[in-house]
């Protein structure tokens, strides 16, 4: 097979040994006649499977970062090891998705210059275990992590119409070694086979917009106002999370709420603590090594006010943003100590910001008295109780009685029959689909989403009317003035009619060039063909 204009010998050299990991010229190649079978074809098949596996990995990767600081907390739960495991995600899948785009690559230049794919055995196994890794990632995805196929669903209402673009020009780029292939066989049979099914995937990829939805596909008179922002446990990407210096932090990205989490010492003293353990926020194995596993609640006060609760934010790094602090930042990140619930209360009313929190463990047996304790406190600070925003839903009916102005925010949907209209809901941003969120607003149902650290993530929820988002990067979501990209229909309409036209005439140009080069190279091949079947005659006589 004549190699076709513009691809030397040495090109095509430095392309076929990394991928059949055989060191030998293009020129050795054709004298040993090598061509590419049905078997071959089958491993380029799954070659591309694989890379467009790997590519779908590579997407859900990016997506899952959004809530991967829950992901790490959940591991230093299990086996008491901090570490960012988003850095050891992307990592591998780096180099998963590098070793199949260069494989496949590779495949397709030899295809352009005409010299057969014979994939080494070491690049089949690699392969193979490419296939097997990312299977098993999906799969534990969907056992440990199930919520997040919901993200990556909304994460397509972000990225819909530029997955939709980019689609469209791989599978154009795709046309040039295709129209090589099926100029250079002789099977009529694959020629056609593979004509319809590329046919129909471009057609597919051509109306897709048809189904492609997004909020963000408005006019911008239309924009609703940009939601407002709650500190998930304060600033934790500034300062350690549920301190006071958190809160002031947070004050400073100009949220709205500050939410905590609330436990009981042993003695009656509400405090902010989210784990159960102290272990992965304080100090308490090296001062107090023989209770470190014990309940937060089973301390009392002056136990925990010997804790440091800021050091491990400086040893440990839970989010990249660590190093950036300033000197004066690390000081004072290393001086916190564990707030008590008065002391939140007291920070909140002279920064005029609100205070959500919910109130743990909710299995406890003297819940009712950690009800009653945290009430007395609120009420004592003096805070306006509009400020108040109330999350548990054990005893809610005696915080009403007792504290009637407390503004109460449920962690469910709306029922059809409620006693009581539902004036706040916080929910995973999982749980509430755009036009839900529509419906809320239009009902003046005020709505919160946890957690949302992405931008994309919250340019979605901004152009679905959300009401506030809890997040624990409020120093990146304050400085957004607007979504990430907001398209009238009539410009989104008109783009993907330009994409889809460009496209076309790229491909149709693609088949008429390979054609002319398929011409140029027959008379060459037939020449061949006749001096190949005078020696046969000879020979015979």
């Amino acid at each position: 097979m004549a190699d076709p204009p513009g691809c030397c010998s040495a090109c095509a050299t430095c392309l076929l040994c990394p991928y059949s990991c055989q060191w030998i010229t293009a020129k050795k190649e054709k004298r040993k006649g090598l061509r590419t079978t049905k078997y071959d074809c089958s491993w380029f098949f799954f070659l591309f499977c694989v890379f467009l596996f790997t590519l779908v990995w590579l997407y859900f990767a990016i997506i899952i970062l959004n809530d991967f600081h829950n992901f790490n907390e959940f591991i230093f739960r299990q086996r008491k090891l901090w570490l960012d495991w988003s850095l050891v995600l992307l990592i591998a899948t780096a180099v998963l998705i590098s070793y199949s785009s260069v494989l496949l690559v590779l495949a397709l230049c030899l295809q352009l210059c005409g010299h057969p794919l014979k994939l080494h055995w070491v690049h089949k196994i690699l392969l193979i275990l490419t296939a097997l890794v990312v299977a098993a990632a999906f799969t534990g995805l969907g056992i440990k992590w199930a919520e997040e196929w919901k993200s990556a669903r909304i994460s397509l209402q972000a990225t819909g119409p530029f997955l939709h673009m980019g689609a469209v020009g791989g599978m154009t780029l795709l046309a040039w070694p295709l129209a090589s292939f099926i100029y250079r066989t002789r099977s009529t049979g694959l020629r056609v086979f593979l004509l319809v099914v590329y046919c129909a995937a471009m057609i597919a990829l051509y109306l897709a917009p048809l189904g492609i939805t997004s909020p963000c596909i408005m006019e911008q008179e239309q924009l609703p106002p940009k939601p407002a922002l709650v500190g998930h446990r304060g600033a934790p990407m500034l300062a350690p999370e549920n301190t006071l210096m958190s809160l002031h932090k947070a004050v400073d990205c100009d949220v709205e709420v500050f939410e905590t989490d609330v436990m009981v010492s042993a003695d009656g003293v509400p405090f902010l603590m989210h784990d159960e353990e102290l272990t992965r926020t304080t100090n308490v194995q090296a001062v107090f090594p023989e209770r470190a596993a014990l309940n937060s609640t089973a301390f009392n006060w002056t136990d925990l006010q010997q804790l440091n609760a800021g050091s491990w934010f400086l040893e440990r790094r839970p989010f990249r943003t660590v190093q950036s602090l300033s000197p004066g930042d690390r000081r004072e990140a290393a001086k916190q100590r564990i707030p008590s619930l008065g002391q939140a209360l007291e920070a909140a009313k002279e920064n005029n910001i609100s205070i959500m929190f919910d109130l743990r463990p909710e299995n406890h047996s003297d819940y009712q008295n950690f009800v009653n304790v945290t009430l007395e406190v609120i009420l004592q600070s003096g805070i306006p109780l509009q400020q108040v925003l109330w999350l548990p839903d054990g005893f809610r009916e005696d915080v009403k009685q007792q504290a009637p102005g407390v503004q109460h925010v449920y962690g469910r949907k709306r029922l059809e029959n409620e006693e009581e209209p539902v004036l706040h809901v916080n929910l995973p941003y999982q749980d509430m689909s755009s036009e839900e969120i529509r419906q809320y607003r239009q009902d003046n149902i005020s709505v919160n989403l946890y957690v949302v650290n992405q931008p994309w993530l919250f340019s979605v929820l901004w152009c679905s009317g959300v009401s506030s988002v809890t997040t624990n990067a409020c120093q990146v979501l304050k400085e957004m003035k607007h979504p990430i990209w907001l398209l009238p229909s009539s410009t989104y309409f008109m783009i993907w009619i330009v994409v889809d036209c460009f496209s076309f005439l790229i491909i149709i140009w693609a088949f008429f060039l390979m054609k002319k080069c398929s011409h140029r190279r027959r008379p060459a091949e037939s020449e061949t063909d006749v001096l190949l079947t005078k020696i046969n005659s000879l020979m015979q006589e």
